[in-house]
């Protein structure tokens, strides 16, 4: 009797068949996407068929990125590259994906779109990160081929501008195996170099032929390089990463050459209009400081000290003529004036002093009717206590206390020793 098997042991013998096949275990197969499903655990679950078969597919979101640069869809021409394993609890065997490209021209474009689109999210395309082109170029580095058409017409138009520019060609692949990292050597070559600005470019062609432009090497050359860059990529209609990554695009190499070198002979005509303008302005000025020089040099003339002097003696000679006349006026008016004024106060003076006098005499004699003195010498004497008051009532004094008397010719010094009050006699 035959040995019997579980379907889990079996699902397992083949699934070790097929993982000892080096074929299957790294193959690429070509085929239409159809039942196309994104799953929110972000695995891709899809048929690859053709016109005779079918064969179930699926990609794990680890690596999705790094294997799919584009947004497949149901109809998609595409070669998908990965491992055949058999899926032991389903007994089923499919294609686990590694990386997938779409077939053709196709497959290089969604390239193109999906690196572009994650080089403006890192923000390489910023405006802020763009770099000016100098004004005047005088080290033009140049990464093209060494020959075609691209590098004649950079190194005729720069020429043909400005003779004296100095041009380094960096001599690289531009199309094919090895162009990119070719062309990464270019410019960091010519940047240490210290040249004042880069064109990066070639001639037009098919997105084939310009691939080497649209790889990311190429695009983080351009924006680390601390030289301004201008990429000369193809003809007008031609657009590639390194357009966008660059400092300035130029539609075509002639047009950068244009760009980044400065005609000499439109340099010429500024100059010469500003060396007219200057002259014409100096000339201005020159005329302005003449006649200002001239005034003021009149004015230094009319300020000389000897001119001021003599005007000033002359004018002090016909002030002292005024002044002297007008104090002789004065002087003659003020005396009349004195003269008048001196005899009518000599003359009142005079009779107020009569008048006065006359008065004087009259007080005089009231006077010496009313002095003391002159009564005392008629024998009345002053009696008055010991600290000057007079006394003319027995009530202001009292027995024991000390009185002066005033006589004419001295002071009596005496003492109470008795009082004697006399009655008033009052008028009926």
């Amino acid at each position: 009797m035959n040995k019997v098997y579980s379907v889990g042991q079996v699902n397992a013998h083949i699934r070790g068949i097929f993982e000892q096949d080096f074929a299957l275990s790294n193959i690429s197969i070509s085929g239409e996407i159809s039942n196309c499903t994104y799953h929110r655990s972000g695995h891709i679950y899809f048929t690859l068929k053709d016109e005779n078969s079918q064969l179930s597919c699926v990609m794990f979101a680890g690596d999705r990125r790094g294997g799919l640069g584009f947004s497949m869809k149901n109809g998609d021409k595409v070669v998908v590259t990965g491992s055949v394993e058999v899926y032991i609890r389903d007994g089923k065997y499919q294609l686990y994906a590694k990386k997938i490209e779409l077939q053709g021209a196709g497959l290089l474009y969604e390239r193109f779109l999906a690196l572009k689109k994650e080089l403006e999210e890192m923000g390489m395309f910023a405006p802020e990160y763009k770099q000016p082109i100098p004004q005047y170029v005088k080290r033009l580095g140049i990464v093209t081929a060494p020959t075609g058409a691209a590098v004649r017409d950079i190194q005729n138009i720069s020429l043909r501008r400005n003779p004296y520019i100095q041009l380094i060609l960096y001599p690289a692949l531009v199309q094919g195996e090895g162009a990119a990292p070719s062309i990464v050597r270019g410019i960091e070559t010519l940047d240490a170099a210290g040249v004042d600005c880069i064109i990066v470019g070639r001639g037009g062609g098919s997105i084939e032929d310009l691939w080497a432009f649209n790889e990311e090497a190429v695009a983080r050359a351009i924006f680390d390089c601390r030289t301004p860059v201008i990429s000369a990529v193809g003809h007008e209609t031609d657009t590639t990463i390194a357009d966008f990554v660059a400092d300035l695009r130029a539609p075509t190499p002639s047009a950068a050459a244009e760009l980044a070198v400065c005609d000499i002979r439109e340099i010429l005509k500024r100059y010469d209009a500003y060396r007219e303008k200057m002259t014409s302005d100096m000339r201005r000025v020159i005329d302005l400081k003449e006649w200002q020089y001239k005034t003021k040099l009149e004015k230094i003339r009319a300020l000389r000290p000897s001119n001021l002097i003599r005007e000033k003696r002359l004018r002090l000679d016909t002030l002292e003529d005024r002044l002297r006349e007008r104090s002789g006026r004065i002087l003659e008016e003020n005396r009349r004036r004195w003269n008048t004024a001196y005899t009518a106060l000599y003359e009142g003076s005079h009779r107020k002093l009569e008048n006065e006098k006359h008065r004087l005499e009259l007080l005089i004699g009231r006077m010496d009717g009313a002095s003391p003195i002159r009564k005392l010498r008629q024998g009345f004497s002053y009696v008055e206590t010991g600290e000057g008051k007079n006394v003319s009532s027995v009530a202001a004094v009292t027995v024991g206390e000390s009185l002066k008397i005033r006589v004419t010719d001295g002071t009596i010094r005496t003492e109470i020793t008795g009082i004697e009050e006399e009655e008033r006699v009052t008028g009926g």
